[in-house]
């Protein structure tokens, strides 16, 4: 095995915004409806009350004003749950037509596995939960044994890249794990693949990203996009 020469890079941030603009008019009609009906339920069940009430023992203003501060708390939390609800949905379009701009491009995801391409070379990375003085990327075969290793001496805490090249271009079942540390104390990593989208799709709710070699991920999971 070879390696190709060995830098540490930070990979650049990726922002995804969602701008959300308010929920959507079916909401807000379902949540006036549904407000309106609980309050001409109560309504009638308060002048059946006072109708049927103990003329000797009648209610104070004191609860009266009680009911109804509580029938007004009911019906603002039913508009505020509508009006959540449209905001998830307008937020969902809104990832949905950030994530259709990914397609083709290449992304960093969580992930251990190495593709190589047509010259055997492969770019991967990693992310340090802090700084270390020592960085290793051992690379692995099909069988889990270590057949290359990558100093990356010392890096800060964020995510880096690094290059490495195979003599075997046609070379399957490749992986890599990081060993990081500050001094004698280990530094915890996520390990990072970089892969193509090939597509994006929302499944109960949720936006995720199908991609070439690694199979479907959260939109969530995407760490950088190049």
């Amino acid at each position: 095995m070879a390696t190709v020469a060995n830098a540490a890079a930070t990979a650049p941030a990726t922002t995804f915004s969602s701008t959300i603009a308010g929920a959507t008019p079916t909401a807000q009609a379902t949540a006036t409806t549904s407000a309106a009906e609980q309050s001409d339920r109560f309504l009638k069940l308060l002048v059946t009350q006072m109708k049927n009430q103990d003329p000797l023992n009648p209610m104070d203003n004191a609860q009266i004003t009680s009911q109804m501060a509580q029938i007004s708390t009911v019906s603002g939390i039913d508009k505020l749950a509508a009006a959540v609800t449209g905001m998830n949905s307008l937020m969902l379009q809104t990832q949905s037509l950030e994530g259709a701009m990914l397609v083709g491009k290449n992304v960093l995801v969580p992930g251990n596995k190495i593709m190589l391409d047509a010259d055997g070379a492969t770019t991967a990375g990693f992310e340090l939960d802090s700084a270390a003085t020592s960085v290793v990327v051992n690379i692995k075969d099909a069988n889990g044994k270590v057949v290359d290793t990558v100093d990356m001496g010392a890096a800060a805490a964020g995510k880096h890249l690094f290059g490495w090249s195979s003599d075997d271009p046609a070379a399957t079942g490749l992986t890599f794990e990081i060993s990081a540390k500050n001094g004698e104390t280990a530094v915890g990593a996520t390990k990072l693949v970089a892969d193509r989208v090939n597509s994006v799709y929302s499944e109960q709710g949720q936006l995720n990203i199908s991609l070439k070699n690694n199979g479907n991920v959260k939109y969530s999971d995407v760490r950088a996009v190049s």
